[in-house]
């Protein structure tokens, strides 16, 4: 192709499907983008879109475009993030994920990770979503579950997390404490939507309780916290943060089926630079004062 700028307009133009969306992206004046999308179509000798008020539709033609151009965009994203990733000294970006739920642990040890780093700007993305390390979305990545099978990945176990089932004192002066299991019919219970229901310790609450027994759901993590705090029902937390809450009583303790493991993932390419290699160690290092979290 002769014109990346042409294709690149033609992309952006299918994925926004305006011309107006599409000159605000690329910083350039409307006209521009008409022009460009007109020498390619020209190029091409067909039609890419079909124009109509609303915006730009892609043709069957456009739809191919678009999907090749946004392949070479996400291997253009590849290629730098893995550049930006290889300097020898531990400055600029360092873009670490990880699920909500344990940003509590993680925040203080990143705080101080940068503070030994004066030139790093620590960019922390928590997110249901998994990031993806091939495409230079982050450079480590905490996971938690099964442990990550993608080829290129690094893994390395990390730390477990330990979780029991809490309840507000607010609850208990309500509805009274629960003398196990059998006695959950009489109680209000919390529980997540969506894939963390796939929990071990949620698997088993849900073989435990009822639907009637469901008083609150959420799919934010401190959503469920916060709701536990409020005293809408008995859930499970961190022990780390039930710790942390003086109002906040144990229904049941922490089980070793229940605990969650966390993997430090890295992609091959960039695991050993010195600023991915300083994280980790950093990271195992204040892992060992969260024992029994």
């Amino acid at each position: 192709m002769e014109s990346w700028d042409e294709v690149r307009t033609a992309w952006q133009v299918a994925r926004l499907g305006t011309v107006s969306g599409a000159a605000e992206v690329l910083g350039v004046h409307h006209a521009t983008v008409i022009r460009h999308i007109d020498a390619l179509e020209k190029r091409l000798g067909t039609r890419l879109f079909q124009r109509h008020a609303r915006g730009y539709t892609p043709t069957e033609a456009g739809r191919d475009l678009f999907q090749v151009a946004e392949t070479t965009a996400d291997q253009f994203g590849q290629l730098v993030g893995r550049i930006k990733g290889q300097g020898a000294s531990v400055t600029g970006d360092l873009v670490v994920t990880a699920i909500t739920g344990i940003s509590r642990l993680l925040t203080p040890a990143l705080v101080s990770f940068q503070a030994q780093h004066p030139g790093l700007t620590v960019r922390f993305l928590t997110d249901s979503r998994v990031f993806r390390l091939e495409y230079g979305e982050a450079h480590v990545a905490v996971r938690a579950g099964a442990s990550p099978e993608e080829p290129d990945n690094v893994v390395q176990p990390f730390v477990r997390i330990h979780t029991g089932l809490y309840a507000a004192r607010s609850y208990i002066e309500r509805h009274g404490m629960p003398q196990g299991p059998a006695d959950f019919v009489r109680h209000q219970f919390i529980v997540p939507e969506g894939d963390a229901l796939r929990a071990p310790y949620n698997r088993w609450l849900m073989q435990h309780i009822g639907s009637p027994s469901i008083a609150f759901r959420a799919t934010e993590s401190t959503a469920l916290v916060e709701a536990v705090l409020c005293g809408a029902g008995i859930g499970f937390l961190p022990t780390f943060v039930a710790r942390a809450q003086p109002e906040v009583m144990e229904i049941m303790p922490a089980r070793p089926e229940w605990e969650a493991p966390l993997w430090l993932v890295t992609h091959v390419d960039l695991h050993r630079t010195p600023k991915v290699q300083a994280c980790l160690a950093h990271l195992k290092e204040a892992a060992k004062a969260w024992e029994g979290a």
